[in-house]
């Protein structure tokens, strides 16, 4: 069974998810965008095989410690789908705009595209693009444990914003409506920023898709 633990980073308290497989202990984790020392205690008190970092879009408070810590622990970096390139080149540039310290370049093992799976230990989760709010953003959804981890793409009442270069207002509706709800109301979402929900509250709740 897949389980998580959420660690909020950064100044723009940016919801970094551990996500391991309960059975081996092995472990990846979703937009490690700073904060490292305290993402690797998290990771020891847990007792983790960490082997993976995974990435829903390339914003700085999303991806700004990938590459730190994928040099340090010798691991790869997955995601998100090759529309962000442009986002990761200029990750030292969105540090300096942003008030963050300087972040390292890298380029991801692997780019991710709509369908694909990815998988830690003995769990598997389904790999939706979401663009909208940034081109080349990716959902990552596990069935099994009725989750998924939507970046950027909606929040508890509010969605992602579509003003920063690449992003797209309809664009980001359809991704939520013919991407995001499809997977069933029931599932809880764990959003980039603020508290977790379901798809079905923002279905009927959510001022920007509500009725969708």
């Amino acid at each position: 069974m897949l389980r998580y633990h959420t660690v909020p980073v950064t100044a723009f308290q940016q919801n970094c998810s551990i996500v391991w497989c309960d059975t081996t202990h092995r472990a990846a984790i979703v937009d490690p965008g700073g904060d490292l020392p305290r993402l690797r205690a998290e990771v020891e008190r847990l007792g983790l095989q960490l082997e993976q970092i995974w990435l829903t879009h390339a914003h700085i408070d999303h991806a700004g410690g990938a590459g730190q810590l994928a040099r340090e622990l010798g691991l790869p970096i997955v995601g998100p789908h090759e529309g962000d390139r442009f986002w990761i080149d200029a990750l030292p540039q969105q540090s300096k705009m942003f008030g963050f310290p300087v972040s390292e370049g890298f380029t991801p093992t692997r780019w991710l595209h709509d369908g694909d799976t990815v998988n830690v230990g003995e769990c598997s989760l389904q790999v939706r693009h979401c663009p909208g709010h940034t081109p080349g953003h990716v959902v990552f959804f596990s069935p099994e444990a009725g989750r998924a981890f939507v970046g950027d793409v909606l929040f508890e009442g509010s969605i992602g914003r579509t003003d920063f270069p690449g992003g797209d207002h309809q664009t980001l509706i359809d991704s939520i409506t013919q991407r995001l709800w499809p997977m069933g109301d029931d599932v809880v979402f764990v959003p980039g920023h603020g508290p977790e929900s379901s798809f079905g509250a923002e279905r009927r709740t959510n001022p920007f898709v509500r009725g969708t």
